[in-house]
């Protein structure tokens, strides 16, 4: 299993986990989701639901990712595999994204 935290203007919004079985889970940090001041990380993770599941990565998080040969250099560079999405997400999206998220490696 790996972890990563979703930082939301680097405050804590909740936890993205992929589960030993290669699916994954997103789940809004209860401060977050009681706070109804507190928006929704994107459009297809509303606050309507404070945990969420899919057998791939969540499209909101794949897009973050390098894309060609950003994502080969990326790979190489890292030694990761660049069909580990989430590998990459855990290494790239915790410094340099584009907007007001930001994924940080906890376990």
């Amino acid at each position: 299993m790996r972890k990563g935290d979703v930082f939301y203007k680097n405050e804590l919004a909740g936890t993205i986990t992929q589960l030993d079985d290669g699916s994954f889970t997103f789940r809004y940090e209860d401060a977050w989701f009681l706070n109804s001041d507190k928006p929704a990380i994107s459009l297809t993770l509303p606050k309507s639901k404070q945990e969420y599941q899919s057998e791939f990565l969540f499209p909101f998080f794949y897009n973050m990712l390098p894309e060609g040969k950003n994502k080969q250099v990326v790979g190489f560079n890292l030694r990761i595999d660049p069909s580990d999405y989430f590998g990459l997400l855990l290494s790239v999206a915790n410094n340099d994204t584009i907007g007001a998220i930001k994924v940080k490696r906890t376990s």
